[in-house]
């Protein structure tokens, strides 16, 4: 008995070790104190919240990218968010691997305004963390694309995107595209988690004609059509 006894012991550490090994931690700083975007960060947010949106935005995007098991996902141990000064007028926020730097001026807003904000902007992010990126291959307008897809099915639509049918070009990227993506996923459930588990090793736009059946031209006249556009 003690030597089953010891047994399930061993089993139990080694499990747990494992799954602590699988976790992902979370880190939040906040190097823009004495800024009105850094005060309102710590006022009306902080570093509890901000772990506890990353985490929950970490589990969506694999929900949507349909990633049950952690092989079908990135190895990743540590996410951190920053909150900077960044000198670029336009940024909002910019993702450098397992990193986010949220521009402490575009921290802006009061009450639940203020956090719908903040938390869309973070699950845009937490797709460029987790997404496949064709080993750099894929363009531009997909990644981002594929970020506000994420975004939108979470519900943190802002006023100022595209409507549905808004849009030039499938390559517009950002809101244009997630819009067009969202046609895509009601074509074929699971569309965008399909797409982006073809991007581990690569990038071709002949993924849509492989998934969908039809080239992405085609796909996005139909898309223009449907609206009317």
């Amino acid at each position: 008995m003690e030597l089953v006894a010891l047994l399930i012991s061993t089993l139990l550490v080694a499990s747990s070790a494992f799954n602590a090994a699988g976790a992902v931690e979370y880190e939040v700083t906040n190097n823009a104190v004495g800024t009105d975007g850094g005060n309102l960060f710590d006022h009306e947010l902080g570093v509890d919240y901000s772990k506890q949106v990353l985490a929950d935005a970490s589990a969506f995007v694999w929900t949507t990218f349909q990633q049950s098991s952690e092989a079908d996902r990135k190895n990743v141990q540590l996410i951190t968010l920053s909150i900077e000064s960044l000198n670029k007028d336009n940024v909002v926020a910019e993702t450098i691997q397992n990193n986010i730097h949220y521009n402490a001026k575009f921290i802006t807003g009061t009450g639940d305004d203020l956090k719908r904000g903040f938390e869309g902007v973070l699950y845009h992010e937490m797709t460029h963390v987790w997404q496949w990126n064709g080993n750099n291959a894929a363009p531009t307008w997909v990644i981002e694309g594929i970020a506000d897809f994420v975004r939108l099915k979470a519900g943190y639509v802002p006023s100022n995107w595209a409507k549905p049918g808004e849009g030039k070009n499938w390559e517009e990227g950002y809101s244009v595209t997630a819009r067009f993506l969202d046609y895509c996923n009601d074509l074929k459930g699971g569309f965008v988690a399909q797409l982006n588990a073809k991007m581990r090793n690569g990038y071709s736009d002949d993924f849509f004609a492989e998934l969908l059946g039809k080239p992405v031209d085609q796909l996005w006249n139909d898309y223009k059509a449907r609206y009317g556009s």
